[in-house]
């Protein structure tokens, strides 16, 4: 039982950890990294960036430039970036979550109006997209921007008023002096020199996109949703939205920690305890998680801040991944944890023979697993929050999110009451159970902390996971003579392990980042040889709307647009591994293929994109025969695999 246990709680971990990705769009670059300006003092000013999670700028692609006359800056100071390595650009330097640049005021103009200035910068989306150069102009500010109570606590900065000059000039613009920097990678792109304004076209309507073109979307793109559907209900069916989405994540694997520190309680009371006593423990534990969650709505609703940055900071994620960590050697039985003796000796006191004593431990319990498992669950849970913030009302927003934590809560009601008649008694297997426990408890923390690790190690990060729990089944030990079957069972997992796990090297060595496809990058029975040396498809260049338009009208066949750049890494890898595929190369024999290169990114190109409401490369846009009207249902946005494009691809031509 242990065995099997561990085996469907590894093969989901392991194979559907990235199905959590969410169905949104990327959003327009000024929403993904917008900037804002203010004066440190009077020989200096402060840029700041606030970047979306799952977005990411280049350190080499940012300028500012005086727009008032008089004002004349020095060379900005720019802190080291993350060192960010691919295959194709090799290593540049990328900034996450915020930035703040400095600049020296050299001159200063005689007048006291507000200065202004334009800033460029450049970045990506991890879904699959990167941005052409983005120019905001903006005023600068006298002093820094304000912040509420609680924005000061997590270091969330308010909302800025919709009426503040911070929005992209949609002028051209009328520098081209090459940004400073001299990163290989993008000197290497041919990555254009000038600074521009990228489209800015309206996102296109999130219910005209199919399921494949958003498949790689960004959590956080999920919580504006959640929170924009909810805002259209009243508040019952608010509250009732919120007990069905509590619901929902209790079957999720953040909330498979829960499971185990429950059922320990209970078992922990003796085979004498009674039903009663056993859901008085479980509502305890469940009240005091609702309790958690409902403070966090009413501080929500008090601040009007936007929590998502202190969820989902690199140093909360990082915290919390070790906090999995030491559980999970907690359960190896490397250490034991649990409150100092004195601590232990004061409680007992307090709680004497008193049931009260049990039930306050239980609720502490039942508060710290709201917090263990509160970024694992962030985008819904932020989306929910990020309602409340919007309405402005603490007592309806710690209502709630009560409602949601009595959502995720009602399954482990369940098991609290059963959990005495449906586990067997104490004995050896409960090491197996633990074991299995702590491995998914390692699982988990590797999973948390994917915003903030490279994609090589990512992947090498589930090969280790993978072999160490292969070796600890056994699978490099002979059976012993007699083995019963379950450690038969074992040794046929640790294999299984094993196996995946020097594939994951393997496919680490490689390149490939995808632990679900790690050998994704070579073709079966050629001895390993990379799909870059497949065959190919030829695409057509094309330069601008009308003259796609014409191609398009002439065709007798469908027709398939990529619209692509050189500095877009999801275009290289569409090209190096989805463009190779067999089934896409067999699908395609009969398709007109197009390519658009907005590399340059021309006035030409910027309209292009305009025109089909494109915020960056990688798109492919798809068309019926002799018509120049897109085919939006069908569009892809970023990279996608290549037997998920060949399934699209049939149901584009009509073959499934």
């Amino acid at each position: 039982m242990p065995r099997r246990l561990a085996r469907g709680v590894l093969a989901a971990l392991l194979f559907g950890a990235l199905s959590f990705a969410s169905a949104a769009d990327p959003v327009p670059p000024e929403e993904a990294y917008p900037a804002e300006a203010y004066r440190l003092d009077a020989q200096t000013i402060a840029v700041e960036f606030t970047i979306r999670r799952d977005y990411y700028l280049y350190r080499d692609k940012i300028r500012v430039e005086p727009l008032t006359p008089g004002l004349q800056l020095g060379t900005p100071t720019i802190p080291p970036g993350k060192r960010k390595k691919d295959d194709f650009f090799g290593e540049t330097e990328v900034f996450y979550d915020t930035l703040k640049v400095t600049v020296p005021v050299e001159s200063a103009p005689a007048t006291e109006a507000p200065w202004r200035i334009r800033v460029i910068s450049q970045g990506c989306w991890n879904g699959g997209v990167c941005y052409p150069p983005l120019e905001q102009t903006l005023t600068v500010a006298d002093a820094p921007p304000q912040r509420s109570w609680l924005g000061k606590l997590v270091g969330s900065v308010t909302a800025p008023d919709a009426d503040a000059p911070r929005s992209s000039d949609s002028n051209p613009p009328s520098s081209t002096a090459a940004p400073s920097g001299t990163a290989p990678s993008m000197a290497r792109a041919s990555v254009p020199t000038g600074s521009a304004t990228a489209a800015t076209a309206p996102a296109p309507s999130s219910t005209s996109e199919p399921p494949l073109a958003r498949a790689a979307a960004p959590l956080t793109d999920e919580a504006g949703s959640l929170a924009a559907f909810i805002a259209q209900q009243n508040r019952a069916a608010v509250l009732a939205a919120f007990f069905g989405f509590g619901l929902l994540l209790a079957f999720t694997p953040c909330v498979f920690p829960m499971i185990p520190i429950l059922s320990g309680i209970i078992v922990g009371q003796g085979e004498a305890i009674s039903r009663v006593r056993a859901l008085g423990l479980t509502l305890t534990y469940v009240l005091a998680m609702a309790i958690t969650y409902a403070l966090a709505g009413v501080a929500a609703g008090l601040s009007g801040t936007m929590l998502q940055a202190a969820l989902q900071h690199p140093a909360v994620l990082v915290t919390f991944a070790l906090l999995f960590v030491a559980l999970a050697l907690s359960l190896f039985g490397f250490y034991e944890l649990q409150l100092p003796p004195s601590w232990q000796t004061r409680l007992n006191q307090l709680a004497g023979s008193q049931q009260g004593g049990q039930l306050i431990g239980v609720a502490v319990m039942g508060v710290l697993s709201a917090l263990i498992v509160g970024p694992c669950v962030a985008p819904p849970l932020v989306g929910a929050l990020l309602y409340v913030s919007q309405t402005g009302d603490a007592v309806f927003g710690g209502v709630a999110l009560f409602a949601l934590g009595l959502g995720m809560g009602a399954p482990l009601i369940a098991v609290g009451v059963g959990a005495r008649a449906l586990l067997p008694k104490s004995g050896p297997w409960m090491n197996g159970v633990k074991a299995a426990m702590g491995v998914v408890m390692l699982a988990l923390a590797w999973w948390l902390v994917r915003p903030v690790v490279a994609d090589l190690w990512w992947l090498v990060g589930w090969a280790v996971l993978a072999v160490g729990t292969a070796v600890a089944l056994g699978a490099l030990e002979p059976l012993p003579i007699g083995a019963r079957w379950p450690k038969r069972m074992g040794k046929a997992l640790g294999l299984l392990l094993l196996a995946y796990g020097v594939a994951a090297f393997w496919g680490a060595l490689a390149g490939n980042r995808d632990p679900l496809q790690p050998l994704a990058g070579f073709a079966g029975g050629n001895g390993g040889i990379p799909t870059a040396n497949r065959e190919a498809l030829t695409f057509q260049p094309i330069r601008s709307v009308k003259e796609l338009e014409a191609r398009v009208a002439n065709s007798t066949r469908p027709v398939l647009v990529d619209v692509r750049a050189d500095w877009c890494i999801s275009c290289i890898e569409l090209e190096r591994y989805t463009f190779t595929d067999p089934q896409v190369v067999a699908l395609l024999r009969n398709v007109t293929l197009l390519k658009m290169d907005v590399t340059e990114n021309s006035e030409r190109d910027k309209a292009f994109l305009r025109h089909f409401q494109i915020f960056g490369p990688p798109a492919l846009l798809f068309f019926a025969p002799g018509n120049p009207e897109e085919l939006r249902q069908y569009r892809v946005t970023g990279f996608v695999d290549g037997p998920t494009f060949a399934t699209h691809l049939r149901r584009w031509l009509g073959q499934t």
